[in-house]
């Protein structure tokens, strides 16, 4: 950009543009070129036009830095709020994840009571409560425990009163017993089971 000086008159110290020759007000003829002008009026508008185009430049440049990718290829789709997705994928609302739903723990297995007391206690012979039995000596049966309730965890015993009228072993952890009549006579075959007995009277007769 030109800047034209203004060039100020000898004679009538008007001032004038110094494209001209003369001056337009009293017509003297400038003696040499800007002998008159101001050099200190023209410095500050050159340094004021200096000052505006530097301004302009560091906006420009301060907008360009300060501006988004996203919003110089035409706008912002305002997705910095939003939450990313969750990992299955599902979402209820824009940036809200749905609540999750816990998982229901397993019962933990509980242990059956265990019965503590005999409520029930028999002599059995071939399936049938036995209370009492004759047999000629020299013969063995073989009796079965009756204990409810089944599975209760107690000692199983058997005893003859009388070994010499006949013999009692006992089998399978006590819930059998084989009985030998040994000699004629009678004697008691007890059961016992926790604080209950049971009694079968065996009668032994001489050998046939």
């Amino acid at each position: 950009m030109a800047i034209i000086n203004e060039i100020k008159c000898a004679r009538c110290d008007r001032k004038y543009s110094g494209v001209r020759s003369r001056c337009p007000y009293c017509g003297a003829r400038r003696t040499s070129r800007g002998k008159y002008s101001e050099d200190s009026d023209n410095a500050k508008g050159k340094m004021l036009i200096s000052v505006l185009i530097m301004a302009v430049f560091t906006v420009a440049a301060g907008v360009l830095l300060f501006t988004t990718p996203a919003d110089a290829e035409g706008g912002n789709n305002n997705t910095g709020d939003l939450l990313p997705p969750p990992e299955d994928g599902i979402i209820s609302e824009p940036g809200v994840y749905p609540e999750e739903t816990p998982t229901p723990s397993p019962p933990a297995p509980t242990t059956p009571d265990l019965p503590m007391e005999v409520t029930l206690i028999e002599i059995l012979f071939d399936g049938r409560k036995k209370e009492d039995v004759t047999e000629p000596a020299g013969t063995s049966l073989d009796f079965n425990a009756r204990i409810e309730p089944p599975g209760i965890d107690v000692e199983i015993t058997w005893e003859s009163t009388n070994p010499e009228v006949f013999d009692v072993v006992p089998y399978i952890g006590g819930m059998g017993a084989k009985v030998t009549f040994i000699a004629r006579g009678e004697a008691s075959l007890i059961l016992r089971a926790g604080d209950k007995e049971a009694v079968c009277i065996i009668r032994v007769s001489s050998p046939r």
